[in-house]
């Protein structure tokens, strides 16, 4: 990762903007192990005591995690998301429960307001969602499953619910991972009955079908650590 050495005000500050920049655009990728400290030293000309400030500030907005004897890592890619992974924890249930409530609201304006050019990208991504699933690429289908919800949260055309949507990249993506065909071999859940919903401007049918395949989930969630 490039850094650029820094200028001697604000240095802290600086530091901190360089590094939440390197996790933001991808340089540092989630669960990755950013570079020791000595090399951040040199790449970046300040001391010591200036990044491990910096670390501290960003452990704390929960985008870096400190592993005594192993390093820092990289725990998610901005403050809003490091803060509901500190509030959903690591319980899938607790994850779903989040989904439902952003999600049947987002299904309900995304029916409602969702421009022709949107539609087409929901319709394509599910499509390819689909496709991967029948041919059992589960990597693919999580990946386009989770780029799905995230484009019917941007149909929603309600800035703070896509940008608190967005925060949940990781614990989406990872609660869609887990209730997979990878991990349970009789994962039926289907989109096709929500986007059908918002094509057709119907806002209570893409609620009940958002509402639905998330409380499916979360039966088989409950049934799982029952069976457990």
């Amino acid at each position: 990762m490039p850094l650029t050495t820094t200028r001697r005000t604000g240095l802290v500050d600086q530091v901190i903007e360089q590094m939440r920049q390197a996790i933001g655009n991808g340089d540092w990728a989630v669960d990755q192990r950013i570079p020791p400290e000595p090399e951040l030293v040199a790449a970046l000309g300040v001391g010591r005591n200036t990044v491990r400030e910096a670390v501290r500030a960003l452990s704390h907005a929960g985008l870096l995690e400190v592993r005594q004897g192993d390093g820092t890592f990289v725990r998610a890619t901005s403050e809003i998301s490091g803060a509901l992974r500190r509030m959903c924890g690591t319980e899938l249930r607790e994850v779903l429960q989040v989904r439902k409530a952003l999600e049947v609201e987002g299904a309900r304006l995304a029916a409602n307001h969702r421009t022709a050019a949107e539609l087409a990208d929901l319709t394509e991504t599910l499509a390819e969602r689909n496709q991967a699933v029948a041919d059992q690429r589960w990597d693919a289908a999580v990946d386009a499953d989770t780029r799905f919800h995230q484009g019917v949260m941007r149909c929603s055309h309600n800035a703070l619910l896509t940008e608190l949507y967005q925060g949940l990249t990781e614990v989406v993506r990872a609660s869609v991972a887990a209730t997979s065909a990878q991990n349970e071999p009789g994962w039926t859940i289907e989109h096709d009955g929500l986007l059908a919903a918002i094509r057709d401007g119907d806002p209570e049918r893409a609620t009940r079908e958002a509402g639905e395949y998330l409380t499916e989930l979360l039966t088989w969630q409950n049934s799982s650590e029952f069976n457990d």
